[in-house]
């Protein structure tokens, strides 16, 4: 039975919109993508000496087990040549499931929900754009509500309709 799953996108090297893209077209790869949100644009975190990111969030409809998609969406990122360099670094693509289903997985490098979803506007804003409902499912808040209550205040905003995914 297929579940629907919220993988966060995000770019800051190269044409970074091209980048997010190409991610969402081969996102395909693990099932059928019902939505996604606006691009945004957000200054880095943690490590912030580099370029700022473009973020979005995909709506992803599969039949993948959650380790599967891991796997998937680890070999979308290689393919678009992401090398892990340095924690919070730069990186031409990076792809997280922030949710699956209603499921909490606590696994050896995968954990669901992601585990800082909830303290990270990049991740909340285009969430709550596209899925402001969605319950995350140990924290029993929906997005907006963790939006609302969230106190980052670091710049993301939308990159405007030009950038919008197709």
């Amino acid at each position: 039975m297929p579940v629907i799953a919220y993988i966060g996108i995000g770019s800051n090297i190269g044409d970074r919109k091209a980048a997010c893209r190409k991610a969402v077209e081969l996102l395909a790869e693990a099932g059928r993508v019902v939505g996604m949100s606006s691009l945004y644009c957000t200054e880095p975190i943690g490590y912030r000496e580099q370029e700022d990111f473009i973020n979005a969030v995909a709506v992803v409809e599969t039949d993948l087990a959650p380790g599967a998609l891991l796997d998937c969406c680890s070999s979308i990122e290689n393919r678009l040549g992401r090398t892990r360099t340095r924690h919070w670094g730069p990186r031409t693509i990076d792809l997280d499931i922030l949710l699956y289903g209603t499921r909490v997985v606590n696994e050896p490098g995968l954990v669901i929900p992601h585990p800082l979803m909830a303290r990270r506007k990049f991740v909340l804003a285009p969430l709550a754009e596209i899925a402001p409902n969605v319950m995350h499912p140990v924290l029993q808040r929906t997005a907006a509500q963790m939006l609302s209550e969230l106190k980052d205040t670091a710049t993301v905003m939308r990159c405007g309709p030009e950038s919008e995914m197709p």
